[in-house]
């Protein structure tokens, strides 16, 4: 080999080993790349893991505050143990970066004051502790904690993003040049081969031992690039994993996400968006705002334009939970919707684009309505039974008052005609009180198992002479066995009330329609009607084809005195005690109706379980007795009156005002056959517990209960305690009597009272 090819030679392999120790180099690198490359992504899920924890704590207290839930309270424990481990492992994932590990150390503690705030509130919240909540929501400290607690993991995000973004460029380059490094060793090796042929006749061993070497050298360097390509391949399929793991929660939210540019097309959409809002890429917003109309969260004010969140976010603003309704121009119900959104820039800072997210808040904000329409009719139903007592005391005294006169004044026709008015207006009084008490769920229900479609063949019996022959009555009963657990005569009353709503809505005739059906309401229908339980129901519907009902209209009908008619023609208080006896059964009721096409009112009634129960056969009417009453009752005119009516029987009597002397007189020794006491009187003991003291005083002694409304002292879940005599306020003559017999057990006898 001459000099000069020697010269070459060792140029060439000295070209050689620098490729291969660069190509060594640059694979170290990659490795490295790749390592930080995991870890960056890493970080991300942690800040999004973390994200998650606070909105879900936040969205558990909130749900918490609304419902009083124990399932959100669970829900937010559950969140709240999770939040700090969550915090500790993003601060070793970013350990590397000493300005994000202050960013987050000064997120910290906002981020876990934030959570004790809403653990505070939810606190006050079980201890019903209003002043607490007051002072507290005074404060207003929670939403800014956590609107600088995710702009700091905003920050974190943007900074991790932006170090995700240079990495790649980073090893797609180191990638690059690998190739090229590998192209260059693949010449050089072509070329030392070329140039130890030409000298294989002057030196056989020399170029045998060359070709070895070079040889052994290429060998090396394929092990080389083949083991960099795996690297590079492992590599791509991390990064193509957490690609794919991003794409997959973006089409799996919940809320919709759109992602437009600066002219309001969009570039990106997820599912969500194309089922929540019908938007999908290649749609123009502005073309879309044409579809529906948008109005601002009391959906009365009209959005303007300019107010828009896609117009304003492409302006620069950064907003959460702007709320507005929209409402399509197809038909389609209307939407609730929260909305987000943030301003993208590009490298020169200005904005090339959009992110909006919506949240659907129609389920929850319907809830939110029927909460408080259901808080509106308890408390009316609770001031009405409060009324109720009162009224009923004193109807009592002029019922039974004018009761006699009526009887004493046979002889003067003039006077008994005033009285019976006097008693006419009394027993409407009192019918209006009962009314009022059926729709508070105060009126003591006797229910049992009855078979639902006989008693609606019966009913629509009824019907046909007090609905006249212009109104064509229907039935579709659900064939087989349909038993309810509900008051028969409560349930008569109620379709009675319906059907002649029904009427009043076809004043030209049309057809009532009544239906039996087996349901079962699901846990999704639960959850969108706060007042309903899931499970199987026994379903009666009466529809008619009316005038209808508007929205504000279906939203009152319930309220009791509420009527559209003409004034006179009713009292507004039939569908009110329809919804009472309902509520107090057990069931859900449900209004759907359409102006000028007609209303179904749904009654979902607690079947029955066991065979059906034969209504008890009618006693005959009820005399005096001899025996001893004992009769507490506070109010001075009815005690009076009482005593009056029971000696005016044959019966002794013995008064008092209030528990405390009624036990005294006990104790002292007082006989007696029968006590007889209202269930609501002073002294801090109720009527039930006065029998219950007597009762240890004289075992199996008798009692009878009177009230002008009932409570939880007698009655529980709608019906009357097992073993408990009610006398219902205000009563007739006849009425008492026969329960005086009831509750003694015995037919009237003249003998005089057995020892107590």
């Amino acid at each position: 080999m001459i000099p000069t090819q020697r010269v070459i030679l060792g140029a060439g392999l000295a070209i050689l080993l620098i490729i291969t120790a660069a190509s060594i180099a640059l694979d170290v690198k990659s490795r490295s790349d790749a390592t930080w490359l995991n870890h960056t992504v890493q970080v991300q899920k942690k800040i999004s893991d973390l994200r998650v924890l606070l909105r879900r704590a936040e969205s558990a207290a909130r749900g918490y505050e609304l419902y009083r839930s124990q399932t959100f309270a669970d829900e937010f424990q559950a969140v709240h143990a999770q939040i700090a481990p969550a915090l500790a492992d993003l601060k070793r994932g970013v350990r590397d970066n000493p300005d994000q590990v202050a960013l987050l150390e000064g997120t910290e503690p906002l981020a876990l004051r934030r959570i004790e705030i809403a653990a505070e509130a939810m606190r006050l919240r079980a201890a019903n502790d209003q002043a607490g909540i007051a002072a507290l929501n005074g404060k207003a400290e929670g939403r800014g904690l956590m609107d600088t607690v995710m702009g700091n993991l905003d920050h974190l995000s943007a900074e991790e993003e932006r170090v995700l973004s240079a990495r790649s460029q980073d090893s797609r380059r180191t990638g690059i040049v690998l190739v090229g490094i590998d192209v260059a060793g693949a010449m050089v090796i072509l070329l030392l081969v070329v140039m130890v042929m030409r000298e294989s006749r002057r030196a056989t061993v020399q170029l045998q031992t060359s070709l070895e070497q070079t040889q052994a050298a290429k060998q090396a360097l394929e092990a080389a690039v083949a083991d960099r390509t795996q690297h590079l391949v492992n590599a791509h399929d991390e990064l193509r994993l957490s690609v794919n793991v991003l794409q997959s929660t973006f089409h799996s939210m919940a809320e919709a996400v759109l992602v437009i540019d600066a002219e309001g097309n969009v570039l990106l959409s997820n599912p969500a968006a194309e089922r929540m809002l019908l938007h999908r890429a290649g749609m123009n917003l502005r073309n879309l705002r044409a579809l529906s109309d948008v109005f601002h969260g009391d959906g009365v004010t009209p959005m303007k334009a300019d107010e828009l969140p896609s117009v304003r976010v492409l302006r620069g603003e950064k907003f959460e939970d702007l709320e507005m309704i929209v409402r399509p121009h197809s038909g389609n119900p209307p939407r609730h919707l929260m909305v987000s959104g943030r301003p993208m820039l590009d490298g020169q800072g200005e904005i090339s684009g959009a992110v909006l997210v919506y949240h659907d808040a129609t389920m929850s904000r319907e809830t939110e309505r029927q909460l408080y329409q259901s808080q509106k009719l308890d408390a009316i139903g609770k001031l009405t039974g409060g009324v109720a007592h009162d009224f009923n005391n004193m109807l009592t005294v002029i019922s039974g008052n004018t009761e006699t006169l009526v009887e004493s004044l046979k002889q003067q026709p003039e006077l008994q005609r005033v009285a019976r008015l006097i008693d006419d207006a009394a027993e409407r009084c009192a019918e209006l009180i009962q009314h009022l008490l059926a729709f508070a769920r105060r009126q003591p229900l006797q229910p049992r198992n009855v078979e639902i479609n006989a008693a609606i063949s019966d009913i629509a019996k009824l019907l046909r002479p007090t609905l006249g022959e212009q109104i064509q009555i229907e039935t579709v009963l659900e064939q087989g066995p349909m038993t309810a657990h509900i008051d028969p005569s409560r349930l008569t009353n109620a379709v009675l009330n319906m059907a002649i709503n029904a009427r009043d809505a076809m004043p030209n005739g049309g057809k009532l329609l009544l239906e039996t059906h087996r349901v079962v309401l699901d846990e999704a229908y639960a959850l969108a009607h706060v007042d309903v339980t899931a499970g199987p129901y026994i379903m009666l519907a009466v529809s008619d084809t009316g005038t209808g009902m508007s929205v504000e209209t279906q939203q009152k009908a319930f309220e009791p005195f509420f009527t559209t008619k003409e004034v006179g023609r009713g009292s507004g208080l039939g569908l009110s005690m329809v919804y009472g006896f309902v509520k107090q059964s057990g069931g859900h009721i449900k209004i759907y109706s359409e102006e000028a096409h007609g209303t179904t009112i749904k009654l979902y009634l607690p079947p029955g379980e066991g065979m059906t129960e034969i209504a008890p056969a009618a006693a005959p009417p009820a005399e005096g007795g001899a025996e001893t009453i004992f009769v507490v009752e506070d109010d001075n005119l009815v005690r009076n009156f009482v005593t009056a009516q029971l000696q005016s029987l044959g019966y002794k009597t013995i008064a008092a005002p209030d528990g405390k002397s009624a036990l005294d007189l006990i104790v002292a020794g007082q006989k007696f056959d029968l006590l007889f006491t209202d269930v609501v009187i002073p002294g801090g003991m109720s009527g039930r517990e006065l029998a219950d003291e007597v009762a240890k005083l004289r075992p199996g002694v008798k009692v009878l209960y009177t009230s002008g409304y009932t409570d939880n002292a007698i009655v529980h879940h709608g019906k009357l305690d097992d073993g408990v005599l009610l006398l219902t306020k205000p009563y007739r003559r006849n009425q008492l009597a026969e329960m005086i017999r009831k509750a003694l057990g015995t037919s009237a006898s003249p003998a005089p009272p057995r020892p107590a």
